[in-house]
């Protein structure tokens, strides 16, 4: 499909991540090189800290007439859903290619390239860049790596497999700076997030005998910090970092009496099946879904979930 047209739309989904903004870019990088018109789209803007990654400025928010395009790749997206309001427009777009290591996806399209046990999109573009014979350039390395750097968790969790680290130092090969990227990506927090972060802290609450801890974030705490939702991205790392803690749960508020949980667990504690009964997805050690209801009340469903999990 790539070979037989020329003009194609790349979208991800909601409040993009590392990952999603990586695997873009890489693949935007490729098809200009290949000659080919593309646009990359996201409902929602570019995080601060991935705003420095090669081509981002190529990144828009919206795509015209949907006539336009002959291809449109959906990455790091189990479902057309998650791609915000346009995502039932997209859905209905001829050729559509999938790319995907979420555990949830149900292959929603005819064409798709679904690894569950890949580390990232990112790892499954490195794929199919090798095996198409196309150029890595620096930039399109420097995505890549990106993406694999921040899927996990900076080649820390268990979807850290040799390929993966075997395509890291490929990429490094290529022109990726290691160094140079983890600087912007990880310790390059405006004042704001940093204020956040306090004030995060504070919600700290503990469950099941200290296995589970949480932290919360309201749309009263963002106002206060002068903090954008996107900033509150790695909060929820910070509880696991505590002894005995085996699931950790950030809550953040999205409108009144409506959170949006993202949730990372240790070992084979399987969160995306805690996300999936309340309608969302992921994978065994990261999970999100959104719920309605007062905060106490969310946080004791989730709880009880997390018990037989546990």
């Amino acid at each position: 499909m790539i070979r037989q047209h020329g003009t194609f739309l790349i979208a991800s989904h909601v409040r993009p991540d590392g990952d999603a903004i990586g695997s873009e870019l890489a693949l935007y990088g490729v098809l200009k090189g290949m000659g080919k018109a593309v646009h990359v789209y996201n409902r929602d803007e570019t995080p601060d800290n991935y705003q420095f990654l090669p081509g981002s400025d190529f990144i828009g928010h919206d795509f015209g007439d949907p006539e336009n395009y002959d291809v449109v790749f959906v990455l790091d997206c189990s479902d057309p859903e998650r791609l915000g309001e346009k995502g039932a427009v997209i859905a209905r777009m001829p050729g559509i290619i999938n790319i995907d290591h979420h555990v949830s996806n149900q292959r929603f399209c005819e064409v798709a390239y679904i690894d569950r046990e890949a580390s990232s999109t990112g790892e499954l573009l490195y794929r199919l860049f090798r095996e198409m014979g196309v150029a890595i350039t620096g930039d399109v390395a420097n995505n890549l790596y990106a993406a694999l750097m921040t899927d996990t968790g900076g080649f820390r969790y268990r979807n850290t497999k040799s390929e993966t680290l075997h395509a890291a130092g490929y990429l490094v090969e290529k022109g990726a700076d290691p160094q140079w990227l983890a600087e912007n990506i990880y310790e390059n927090s405006p004042p704001s997030k940093v204020r956040l972060l306090s004030k995060a802290l504070d919600t700290l609450n503990f469950s099941l005998d200290g296995k589970v801890a949480d932290i919360v974030v309201s749309l009263a705490c963002l106002a206060a910090a002068g903090a954008k939702p996107d900033q509150t991205e790695g909060l929820v790392d910070i509880p696991r970092t505590i002894r005995g803690v085996r699931v950790s749960i950030f809550y953040l508020e999205l409108e009144q009496d409506y959170y949006k949980l993202s949730m990372r667990s240790q070992g084979t504690i399987n969160v995306e099946q805690v996300a999936g009964y309340f309608g969302g997805g992921g994978h065994m050690n990261a999970a999100a879904c959104k719920i309605r209801g007062d905060l106490e009340s969310i946080r004791q469903q989730v709880v009880n979930r997390l018990r037989a999990a546990l």
